[in-house]
């Protein structure tokens, strides 16, 4: 299989769960051929600080331009590197943000926990990059009105991904060639 060509290195920011085989996010690495992910953490894993920290540890490997892929809690995450460290970034794709002030399914961590690690207050300032926020419309994380005030207020362009749950291998996904074109178009802004 050809391998994705980027003139920017792509950076994988995946959600608590890290790194799962299946998901859209693995499978879209396998497919660039300039990638880098942020490990799994071993210690912490519900420390936002230790998980930005991370974040930063995998850009200062990372030579020339770079666009972020994030998904669910790694949007968060990328939202408070965004407010803590500076470094010119090409773009971002924000995929499934969760909401904070929302009650998750119990199999998901509480966003109240989340609060006592450092989740919030989420940084709400505009980006200093561009980044576009792709959101479901029946997401058990966050409403697509949530998400919708997300990207409003990081100056994001939202994109409505219809009803496709999390984005996740639990809703059905897997590969999410969708995700390429967008990563195309952040590498590349003269791609309309």
């Amino acid at each position: 299989m050809e391998k994705l060509h980027t003139t920017a290195t792509v950076l994988i920011v995946p959600g608590l769960r890290g790194h799962v085989a299946e998901h859209w996010q693995t499978l879209l690495a396998d497919r660039l051929a300039k990638v880098h992910s942020v490990p799994p953490l071993e210690v912490d894993g519900l420390c936002c600080k230790a998980r930005v920290e991370a974040i930063q540890r995998e850009l200062e490997q990372i030579d020339g331009e770079v666009v972020l892929v994030a998904h669910s809690a790694g949007v968060l995450m990328v939202a408070h590197w965004a407010a803590r460290y500076r470094r010119p970034i090409k773009g971002a794709l924000l995929a499934a943000p969760p909401d904070l002030g929302a009650q998750w399914p119990a199999h998901y961590p509480n966003p109240a926990s989340l609060a006592e690690q450092g989740w919030s207050p989420l940084p709400l300032d505009p980006l200093p990059f561009p980044s576009i926020v792709a959101a479901s419309s029946n997401d058990h994380l966050a409403s697509y009105a949530a998400a919708g005030e997300l990207a409003r207020r990081w100056g994001s362009e939202l994109i409505s991904l219809g009803a496709v749950g999390h984005l996740n291998p639990a809703s059905g996904f897997g590969p999410w060639p969708l995700a390429e074109a967008l990563v195309r178009r952040l590498d590349n802004p003269n791609l309309q």
